[in-house]
């Protein structure tokens, strides 16, 4: 998930970036392909590029980036670095902090005291002060700026009348004044230190910590004007981008001209559906159309993202911010997949009685849900639990119901069909995949209300997770679609038409 950005507040140390603001990874994105490892290919970026140009185009990337991931992702947010212990990073840092309290209070406890390092934090902690300040707090930015004048610090601090603990004691009354509810408790702590090394060290922290406050207050409060103006917004850094890196299409027209090709040639089914799954009308409007369209070309192309080779380091440009949300979706496809196999094939040896029942099937899909979890890569060991957990409740219903239990046939067969939902050539698993994904193209052409409304069969017990699926899928989409809507025309222009044909028929859709 890509909906938390991290700052370091850990051992005094808020990091910032150039201009004094929480230093945020550039979201996984262009800079990066998915093994964390720089992507020479995901980028193209030209050889003839300057170290400024360059400087610019990555600036744009994460400016870009990170306003597209407050518009689509509701939960993103700026969180405290969590370091393992025992981590080389986490030792290093600990031991560079150390070293550094350590030398301040060698400082302050020399014969005079030297003010050096002092100086230098009360400079840093009056920006975070101001930072912190809303627009119409001007007067308490006045006071912050009389109280903590540099110049009038130092010249304190040559005449060795500098009184660190009364200006520790005015920090905490602002910190105080300017804190969230939720640090209250962290500020009332500090007054309670004696020591004026620890006590400034652990303001410092306090401070970062309020200052990342003030970040997700600043990024809630804009949401609102992003998403107004994310679409202009958005398409303009990326018509920046272009223009430094004229190349930077070549995967998205690839990955449409692929697209192209399986709308003209649609691959043949796997297998003919078995009995359990009832076919619906969706899947007849759904069928080959003689008339292939732009529209039809782009939502062939998002919905081949969704089984997108991982090793495929070609993935569209357009789409690149998106690319950890959309593997999100494909996991929860392919869990869904498993999940309304296993419930498919269970209904079948249950008799009428218990898949009607809403609490035995929520049971099922619970108990499935759970054992499927963090199993994914070990779906074989997953199946034999699951088809001995889901046996003992079909067993157990049956004796509540005052219904004879599953026959060992029936058990034995059960559990077969259960086991072989691992293999992904599974017919009631390749028929289960391909109706969700039916579904899943469905909310892009109809919405998703009206694919509810059609479910194809096999897929009803689902519906709940269907739709919260279908939702975040087009939703995502949509938002794309309308930023990058203008360079995907251009592109299919030239895939579908003739340059005769290219600006009736694009006009035309």
């Amino acid at each position: 998930m890509p909906d938390v950005q991290k700052i370091d507040a850990q051992n005094g140390d808020a990091t910032e970036g150039q201009n004094g603001a929480c230093n945020t990874a550039v979201p996984g994105s262009y800079l990066e392909n998915n093994s964390g490892r720089p992507d020479q290919t995901a980028c193209s970026l030209p050889q003839g590029l300057s170290v400024t140009e360059l400087m610019e185009a990555v600036n744009g990337v994460s400016k870009m980036s990170i306003a597209h991931e407050i518009v689509v992702n509701q939960d993103f947010h700026m969180e405290e670095m969590d370091l393992s212990p025992d981590s080389l990073e986490s030792k290093i840092k600990e031991t560079m902090h150390n070293a550094f309290w350590d030398h301040l209070r060698e400082q302050l406890t020399a014969t005079p005291p030297d003010y050096t390092y002092v100086l230098q934090l009360l400079k840093e902690i009056k920006e975070i002060l101001l930072s912190l300040l809303l627009p119409r707090q001007s007067r308490l930015k006045s006071q912050i700026e009389e109280v903590m004048d540099v110049e009038l610090l130092k010249q304190e601090a040559d005449h060795g009348a500098l009184d660190v603990s009364h200006l520790s004691t005015y920090i905490l009354s602002m910190m105080t004044m300017l804190c969230a509810p939720v640090r209250d408790e962290e500020v009332q702590k500090l007054e309670s230190i004696a020591d004026p090394v620890q006590l400034l060290r652990e303001i410092f922290h306090v401070l970062g910590l309020m200052k990342m406050d003030m970040v997700n207050f600043t990024i809630q409060s804009i949401r609102p004007h992003l998403q107004e103006h994310s679409i202009q917004y958005e398409r303009a850094k990326f018509q920046e981008l272009l223009q430094r890196m004229p190349n930077f299409l070549d995967h998205t027209t690839k990955w449409l001209s692929q697209a192209a090709a399986e709308v003209v040639t649609p691959p043949p089914p796997s297998c003919d559906p078995p009995e359990q799954i009832i076919s619906s009308p969706a899947d007849e409007t759904m069928k080959g159309n003689a008339i292939i369209s732009p529209s039809m070309v782009l939502n062939q192309g998002y919905m081949n993202l969704l089984h997108w080779d991982p090793d495929n380091e070609e993935f569209p440009e357009t789409v690149m911010m998106d690319r950890t949300r959309l593997q999100e979706i494909q996991f929860q496809l392919n869990q869904l997949t498993i999940l309304a196999s296993v419930l498919l094939v269970t209904n079948s040896y249950c008799g009428p009685k218990l898949p009607s029942s809403p609490q035995f099937v929520d049971r099922l899909k619970q108990i499935i849900k759970v054992l499927l979890e963090g199993n994914q890569s070990r779906l074989n060991e997953a199946l034999l639990s699951i088809s001995d957990q889901v046996l003992q409740e079909i067993q157990q219903a049956l004796t509540d119901l005052n219904l004879p239990a599953l026959s060992k046939d029936n058990v034995a067969s059960l559990s077969g069909q259960i086991h072989s939902v691992a293999k992904e050539d599974n017919c009631v698993r390749s028929i289960i995949d391909q109706r969700i994904r039916l579904f899943l193209k469905g909310c892009l052409i109809r919405g998703v209300q009206p694919s509810l409304r059609d479910l194809p069969g096999g897929i009803t017990a689902i519906e709940e997770e269907l739709a919260e699926m279908g939702q975040r899928f087009s939703c995502l989409i949509l938002h794309n679609q309308q930023v990058f809507g203008p360079y995907y025309a251009d592109i299919l222009k030239k895939v579908l038409f003739s340059p005769q044909e290219s600006e009736v028929s694009m006009d035309s859709t």
